[in-house]
């Protein structure tokens, strides 16, 4: 018997600098990946087993997870109940506005790692996110808001310039671009390495201290973004599946969920509706 995983992702109906994500997992793995947004989720019931890094960590019902942008992070559930959660995706340039107008740094902002429990914070959190199901756009924004403000106060750092990678190797970075550059069709691991003067193990190993994940992992995370983009502007999923090098449709939507949560077509749902009825 298959068991339901409610999902619903959308963009924020009068922010459009925030995607929200409400779902309830039992079965669904989301595979190592990064975000160029922030991911800030509270955990309402059931608990996740998320890895930042290296770094194992169970977030149960009331936790909160913050992670930052570039960093490659995975989860699934803690065990066979599942996990039901809100996520808040709001972007580099949203968080920066919001610290700057508190008298915050310039750089960009960053949130400590840890899980906390902070039901006040949490409480701000679940508002906003639930404020933005409805048409009432003063109310959504005013929480939204708030709820950044009192999650900077309370876990917000100073990055070290940049949440991204540091400047490295500018082998790694040519590997890097290739792989953008011909996404559709890219060359072999032999190909890539000869290309930028690295051996095979050498490229393996560097790529993935550098960047967060193997290069055939980075590719398929990067062809589901630049597919986002793609059905943001309009496209089919199969002619965005066509244009960034899956195989086809199934393809695109196996590793699409693996990442964003929802399958293409939810996805764009979302999109054309950007108010969906609460399911919990």
């Amino acid at each position: 018997m298959a068991i339901a995983e409610p999902a619903r992702y959308w963009r924020h109906p009068s922010v459009p600098e925030l995607d929200l994500l409400v779902a309830r997992f039992v079965r669904h793995a989301f595979t190592k990946h990064s975000h160029d947004t922030y991911a800030l989720g509270v955990v309402q019931s059931g608990s996740e087993l998320l890895r930042v890094g290296s770094d194992p960590r169970t977030v149960g019902a009331g936790g909160i997870a913050c992670i930052n942008p570039g960093e490659v992070h995975s989860g699934h559930a803690a065990d066979a109940d599942g996990w039901a959660y809100r996520v808040l995706y709001p972007t580099v340039e949203l968080v920066s506005g919001v610290v700057r107008e508190l008298g915050g740094p310039t750089g960009t902002p960053a949130f400590t790692a840890e899980v906390s429990y902070d039901s006040t914070l949490a409480d701000a959190m679940l508002r906003a996110h639930r404020a933005a199901e409805h048409n009432d756009h003063l109310a959504s924004e005013t929480l939204l808001y708030q709820a950044i403000q009192l999650l900077w106060r309370t876990r917000g750092t100073q990055a070290g310039g940049s949440v991204r990678h540091r400047a490295g190797n500018q082998a790694l970075d040519r590997a890097r671009r290739v792989l953008m550059e011909r996404m559709a069709a890219p060359p072999s691991l032999d190909e890539l390495a000869a290309e930028v003067g690295l051996g095979r193990f050498v490229l393996l190993r560097s790529f993935r201290e550098r960047f967060g994940l193997p290069p055939h992992a980075y590719l398929n995370q990067e062809r589901v973004r630049r597919c986002r983009a793609l059905l943001d502007s309009g496209l089919r999923p199969a002619d965005a599946a066509t244009e960034v090098g899956f195989v086809d449709q199934a393809h695109l939507s196996r590793h699409f969920r693996r990442i964003v949560g929802v399958a293409p077509g939810a996805y764009l749902r979302g999109r054309d509706r950007p108010s969906p009825t609460r399911t919990e």
